[in-house]
């Protein structure tokens, strides 16, 4: 199956027209310590006395155990007095991040993912990697540099570890106690099987559903965004076929979104829980399913060790057919270097690190993500970790094409639907005043020359890779 993903990836890269190796013109000598020339990066000195100080800012909490191993191991081996300070963030992390920058507290290295780089570029954050590129990085990450993710203007921001596959989490036992035989696979049985969980568990506060509702974008892109995908729609609200956005599709998830709302089904108070304490009653065995990513099975070994019987599946989609593919996200960033930092060249000595071989094949085969850089994927082995047999790529994964990020004015589509689920309305006047507010967004950000948009009529959700 690795290999098979292997392929599949890389064709998915040259569908889109990516180009493959190569930075933006270097003479390839790379490596750490050939930074600017200027003196302003801070390189790293052992004669100095006191340690450079670096901090890496992440909002990962599945991995972070790790992490924090990873830095130890840096802090007394590195050689070159770095000490590496690392700060995980709650859910506000890029609020906290533009707070940083604003403020002159930024970090030296932040965690990137696509939701955020391409705003991070455009704001000035990250320091370009291109001079620091060593030839076989570039032969060994180039295939996976992607225009608009992790390259921009022809400048390379980071470089890709893993990808995270989307999937229905779901409590075995619950499931069993309310005679349901197998997960959902159309989202009517989703919203059926919610309300007989409720109807046999709530004296025990046990509901059928939840998801971390505390912020509505990363709840929906986290379970609606595979929903679609699967049914045969780019995830985000963007068809690819106009090059337009048309969050239609996008509102007829939402409507069982909102029965099981009314029916009573998703766990009081969601719409303030956070993710971690979603978890915490997951583990606890008081949701019977919810959305989420392949770190899942890691939190539930580390972070919220659990005895429910638990497993991932595909999730459902709108009518019980597959008519797409399961959408891999974040399968192009990890680690960034930041443009404030005055220790540029001592933070380009971490990421070469943090980007090892071993660094790299050990966090696959822990589970805290599917590795897509090809030399890992050919030596590592599949992670052994419960729960992670139902997250692994298969058949129905693939990489998707990156959908245009805008900015609208007024509400954004995650925070009016989630309105919607709570207040009810008229749910075809809010598509469509989403789909006019985003369209208008895009037009400006492409005549401002922002964005380039092109539509692809011929485009297959079945092979988004082009196979």
């Amino acid at each position: 199956m690795r290999k098979k993903w292997l392929g599949l990836g890389l064709s998915v890269i040259l569908a889109a027209g990516i180009a493959g190796c190569g930075g933006s013109g270097n003479n390839g000598n790379g490596g750490a310590g050939n930074g600017k020339s200027d003196g302003s990066t801070g390189a790293p000195s052992a004669e100095t006395g006191a340690p450079i100080q670096l901090k890496y800012w992440t909002d990962d909490r599945h991995d972070q155990e790790y992490i924090k191993e990873l830095i130890n191991k840096f802090n007394e081996t590195n050689g070159d007095n770095i000490q590496v300070e690392l700060t995980v963030m709650s859910e506000n992390y890029t609020q906290s991040v533009d707070i940083a920058f604003s403020s002159n507290q930024a970090p030296d290295v932040l965690r990137l993912k696509s939701a955020n780089t391409s705003e991070f570029v455009k704001k000035g954050y990250l320091a370009p990697l291109d001079d620091y590129l060593t030839d076989d990085m570039k032969t060994e990450f180039g295939s996976l540099l992607i225009d608009n993710v992790n390259r921009f203007d022809g400048k390379v921001y980071s470089l890709a570890n893993t990808g995270l596959t989307m999937r229905l989490v779901y409590n075995k036992d619950l499931f069993a106690k309310a005679g349901i035989e197998k997960p959902p696979v159309s989202l009517q049985e989703m919203v059926d099987d919610a309300k007989k969980i409720t109807e046999v568990g709530k004296s025990e506060g046990i509901y059928g559903f939840a998801l971390n509702f505390k912020n509505p974008k990363q709840a929906f892109d986290r379970s609606i965004r595979e929903i679609l995908s699967l049914s045969g729609y780019q995830g985000l609200g963007f068809d690819l076929k106009t090059g337009q956005f048309d969050f239609t599709p996008y509102a007829q998830v939402i409507e069982y979104f909102k029965q099981m709302y009314k029916d009573g089904s998703i766990l009081p108070g969601a719409e303030s829980l956070d993710i971690d304490p979603l978890r915490a009653q997951f583990a606890a065995g008081k949701i019977g399913m919810y959305l989420s990513f392949s770190t899942e099975p890691g939190v539930y070994k580390d972070q919220f060790p659990t005895e429910i019987n638990w497993a991932g599946a595909l999730a459902p989609t709108l009518d019980g057919q597959i008519k797409g593919t399961s959408e891999i996200v974040s399968a192009g960033t990890w680690l960034g270097i930041s443009a404030r930092s005055a220790h540029q060249d001592a933070a380009w000595k971490f990421v070469q690190y943090m980007y090892g071989d071993e660094v790299l094949k050990t966090y696959h085969e822990k589970g805290f993500g599917i590795a897509i850089v090809p030399s890992i994927v050919e030596q590592a082995k599949n992670p052994e970790i419960g729960g992670m047999e139902g997250f692994l790529v298969g058949e129905h994964d693939s990489l998707w094409p990156a959908a245009p990020s805008v900015t609208p004015e007024g509400s954004t589509y995650a925070d009016a639907f989630f309105k919607y689920i709570l207040d009810g309305g008229d749910l075809k006047a809010v598509t469509a005043d989403l789909n006019a507010r985003y369209n208008a967004a895009l037009s400006k950000a492409v005549e401002k020359g922002e964005i380039t948009v092109t539509p692809d009529p011929a485009f297959d959700p079945s092979k988004p890779q082009g196979e």
